[in-house]
């Protein structure tokens, strides 16, 4: 085999593997109910704003 055939069958194998990152992934992304993400959304933005509250807003810090 020419080196261009193993380069050439080293980027398919790379593509391919990429391809399975991805749709593992996404499986795992989909896997949760939107009740699950609300839930989680609301819980990352209540930590967001515990940790401003007493403090001075983002807006107005120069």
């Amino acid at each position: 085999m020419r080196w261009w055939k193993i380069l050439g069958l080293a980027g398919v194998a790379g593509v391919a593997a990429t391809g399975v990152v991805i749709a593992r992934a996404e499986r795992r992304r989909r896997a949760y109910t939107p009740e699950e993400i609300r839930d989680r959304l609301r819980t990352r933005l209540a930590e967001g704003s515990g940790d401003a509250e007493g403090g001075v807003p983002a807006e107005d810090q120069a």
